[in-house]
């Protein structure tokens, strides 16, 4: 006798992580963006919310049922927050995107193509502009010793944008002139990334150890270390308002930042406590934190 039960329906595509903390009305910005990419069956969300004290959590609601709630008691930072909403989901492609960042029109199914399209690939970033549509530098080369003169922001870099460092350290300006779809990096932003689930967890997901900051380059190298690559995808957009989060606790920022990178090069560039480069490294970390929160101070 043939049943008559219905097939169970495929569950969604997609999981959609956003962490967040006192973003505001840009929380419901984020969620729409990735609504009106998507249709309601096609994706799962989750908002981790690391103890916001301005109500933005509750702003998820409206994209109930789809989108859950997971509220934590205190600050528990980006890292982990992030594997609490991979242990609460359960989709095969995983997007993780900040609160303050917002996908323009075609921007997952761009991503989607260039990340299914290469077997070899765990995690691809879009271009991602700043609210007046200049170009953020989210592709980057593995940061060294260098990093800190020739980094996004850097003051070299501004100076020497076409020299060697500069262009190894933020690739995204020559990824975008390139003209292809995607170009294989060392890491993009985790501002927003799509990623493969399978690659995720076969690395356990972000290292906790970071609480903000340079979780996404830890991440993308040992990805890169279990046989994956990363790619950027130039073709496909997201808008970010950098650092909106981070602007009601700049100081703990400034801090969490550079433990981050301190942490990162004793990881990965200077593991062995008594290298030189370690220690000249930790001293250079010491004296930039101390600058940027003088100026923050005053």
């Amino acid at each position: 006798m043939r049943s008559t039960d219905p097939s169970p329906a495929p569950g969604p595509e997609l999981a959609a992580i956003l962490v967040n903390y006192n973003a505001g009305e840009e929380l419901r910005r984020a969620l729409q963006s990735i609504a009106d990419e998507l249709p309601p069956g096609a994706w799962e969300g989750v908002v981790v919310d690391n103890a916001s004290s301005d109500g933005s959590a509750a702003l998820a609601e409206s994209f109930a049922p789809h989108v859950s709630i997971i509220r934590n008691a205190g600050n528990v930072g980006f890292a982990r927050a992030v594997n609490q909403g991979l242990a609460a989901t359960r989709a095969p492609l995983v997007l993780v995107m900040n609160p303050d960042c917002r996908l323009v029109a075609g921007a997952f199914a761009a991503l989607r193509e260039e990340l299914l399209r290469e077997p070899g690939c765990a995690l691809v970033g879009p271009r991602i502009l700043n609210p007046d549509g200049s170009l953020q530098g989210s592709a980057r080369g593995d940061p060294d010793m260098l990093t800190g003169l020739f980094g996004r922001r850097a003051l070299l870099s501004r100076l020497l944008p076409r020299s060697r460092m500069s262009r190894r350290n933020v690739v995204s300006q020559d990824a975008v002139r390139s003209g292809l779809p995607s170009v294989v990096v060392d890491w993009v932003s985790g501002a927003c990334v799509l990623a493969r689930r399978a690659s995720l967890e076969q690395v356990r997901g972000f290292d906790e150890r970071y609480f903000l900051y340079w979780e996404d380059a830890d991440l993308c190298r040992r990805l890169r270390a279990r046989g994956s690559h990363i790619r950027y995808v130039p073709g496909a957009a997201a808008v970010h308002r950098v650092g909106h989060s981070s602007r009601t606790a700049e100081a703990a920022a400034i801090r969490a930042f550079h433990r981050s990178a301190f942490l990162y090069y004793s990881t990965h560039v200077a593991p062995r406590w008594w290298n030189p480069k370690r220690v000249v490294a930790g001293a250079l970390l010491a004296a930039r934190q101390w600058w940027h929160l003088r100026r923050v101070s005053t």
